[in-house]
C-alpha cells in the first residue's frame, strides 16, 4: 500500500525549533498535513478531536513525556493503532525497550535527517517504492 502524502501527521515536541525541523523534513518527503503540539497532554487532547495517520512524539517532554503520551494512546481503543515515532537525543538501550514494550513503532535518535525519517516511515507503512 502506498502512503499517502495527504495523510495528517502529529509532530508533538516542547521545543519549537525541533518541531520547525521535523515539519521541514515532513514537508521535504511531500507531507502537508501537518499539525503540532508543545507536549503530550495537548497531543492527546488534539487526537481525541482529530484522526491522525502518524505521531511523531519527543521523549522528554513536560508536563506529559513522550512514553506516557504512547502509553495512553496505545491504552485508548479508538487511538491505539495509530503509528507512533519515538524520537529522542537519547540511545538508551533501556528507553528503546520500554518503548518497544509499550507499543511503539519506530524510534529515531537525533539529530537525524529526511532520509532517516523516511526510512523510518517506510518501514512502518512498506516501503512502497
Amino acid at each position: 500500500m502506498a502512503l499517502d502524502p495527504s495523510l495528517p501527521v502529529l509532530v508533538v515536541d516542547d521545543y519549537k525549533t525541533m518541531i520547525r525541523i521535523i515539519r521541514n523534513l515532513l514537508k521535504q518527503l511531500g507531507f502537508a498535513n501537518v499539525d503540532e503540539a508543545s507536549d503530550g497532554t495537548a497531543a492527546l487532547n488534539m487526537m481525541r478531536e482529530k484522526d491522525y495517520g502518524l505521531i511523531i512524539s519527543d521523549w522528554n517532554m513536560e508536563p506529559m513525556t513522550g512514553y506516557e503520551l504512547l502509553r495512553e494512546v496505545r491504552a485508548d481503543d479508538r487511538l491505539s493503532r495509530t503509528p507512533f515515532i519515538m524520537v529522542t537525543a537519547e540511545s538508551k538501550t533501556d528507553n528503546v525497550i520500554a518503548a518497544k514494550k509499550a507499543g511503539v513503532n519506530n524510534y529515531i535518535v537525533k539529530p537525524f535527517n529526511a532520509a532517516t525519517l523516511k526510512s523510518k516511515i517506510d518501514a512502518i507503512f512498506g516501503d512502497a517504492s
